[in-house]
């Protein structure tokens, strides 16, 4: 049985009470769990062998979190209240005051935002390095480097990190390494068989599907994951809605029929793009005009995403005329959802990002991303096509 006809199974059973009579995974609101005695609730905290409170965990982010391990191919996992408290959370669990941080370039703004703001406060340091460049990685490797973050593809460059050979520098020197595997999902990468200790995700996007929940979620080594919870998530508060963990589970059931309908539509979008005497700068992962091409081959070998950069031939205000004229395509942030998204990543998703460090990570003032959704691809495509013919 291939890794992809497997997720369609996992997505699907895992983590589910067969044993219930619901045929749907039931939904457990509750905030707190009652005991018959007071011996019995003692035993509880002492053991944490059941539910105490949904901040410590409940049977629905249970349901959920074997889940997601399940697809990845992890040991154990832990629900958050959003993607960035799973990073936050994964992080905080492994660094402390005096630790370094390596980390790629073009990361999600949030993520940029903890590693080069929030964690100096902390005494925690970040070097920031070329995504696409191994040997970059290793040369800012230090005696108090702790950890190596990666998020490949990046967020929105698409740039993408050597994942294996990255993973081997950090064995050789036991640092552990994070990666976001929000963009590939594990239909596309398997960052564990890849080297990695520990992925974050957020699970708002491709896991959920809908647009209508946000969440996160941890996959990593049961100590790990019991480190987290039970220190920084805990501490922090950073938990999961129980709804949204329904939510979340629920998409999963049809996500690997998603993931491939993304796939195969960002790919023909991608082509079709290329092919545009108005468009400069495509990149697809998938696609030959992908510099790293033969990596996203090798690396993501169950396809490219569902995201698609571009820029339009004029810069930013040509991008902005774009936006302006799509009908189909849905102009706002996120990605993952059943609907095409698109929007103008330097003024909206990486605002935040000084534009010096934009620049850098390959991030210009006119690049779009678009999130190819599920509807039929020939309608994606004549609305971008009716939209660059008002530019």
């Amino acid at each position: 049985m291939s890794t992809e006809e497997h997720l369609h199974t996992l997505a699907i059973h895992a983590g589910e009470d067969e044993g219930l009579p619901d045929v749907a995974a039931p939904l457990h609101m509750a905030s707190t769990f009652r005991y018959a005695s007071a011996a019995e609730a003692a035993h509880a905290f002492e053991t944490e062998e059941r539910p105490i409170y949904t901040r410590w965990g409940n049977p629905t982010l249970a349901m959920l979190e074997a889940k997601v391990a399940a697809l990845e191919g992890g040991e154990a996992a832990l629900a958050t209240a959003s993607g960035m408290a799973a990073v936050s959370t994964a992080l905080l669990t492994a660094l402390q005051a005096g630790d370094h941080v390596v980390a790629t370039t073009g990361l999600y703004s949030g993520t940029y935002s903890l590693l080069t703001r929030d964690l100096p406060r902390f005494g925690v340091e970040t070097t920031l390095v070329e995504a696409t460049n191994p040997d970059a990685f290793a040369a800012a490797l230090r005696p108090n480097t702790r950890a190596i973050y990666l998020e490949s593809p990046g967020n929105p460059t698409l740039a993408l990190n050597d994942v294996a050979a990255i993973t081997a520098l950090a064995r050789e020197r036991s640092i552990l390494t994070f990666m976001d595997n929000t963009f590939a999902t594990p239909f596309n990468q398997r960052p564990l068989e890849l080297g990695v200790d520990v992925v974050v995700h957020s699970a708002t996007k491709f896991f959920c599907g809908h647009g209508d929940a946000i969440g996160g979620v941890i996959v990593a080594p049961q100590d790990f994951i019991t480190r987290a919870l039970k220190g920084p998530l805990r501490t922090f508060g950073g938990c999961m809605s129980p709804f949204n963990a329904w939510l979340i589970a629920r998409g999963i059931h049809t996500f690997p029929l998603r993931m491939a309908r993304h796939n195969a539509n960002a790919l023909r979008v991608a082509e079709w793009l290329a092919e545009q005497p108005g468009i400069t700068g495509m990149r697809y992962p998938w696609h030959p005009a992908h510099p790293q091409y033969a990596l996203a081959r090798a690396q993501m070998p169950g396809g490219g995403g569902g995201v698609v950069v571009f820029e339009v031939a004029g810069g930013e205000q040509a991008g902005a005329r774009l936006l302006d004229a799509v009908r189909l395509c849905t102009r706002t942030v996120s990605l993952g959802d059943t609907r095409t998204l698109i929007t103008h990543a330097a003024s909206t998703t990486h605002r935040s990002v000084p534009k010096a460090a934009r620049l850098a990570a390959g991030l210009s003032d006119g690049l779009v991303r678009l999130a190819v959704g599920l509807e039929a691809v020939e309608d994606i495509i004549a609305d971008l096509e009716q939209a660059l013919r008002a530019v």
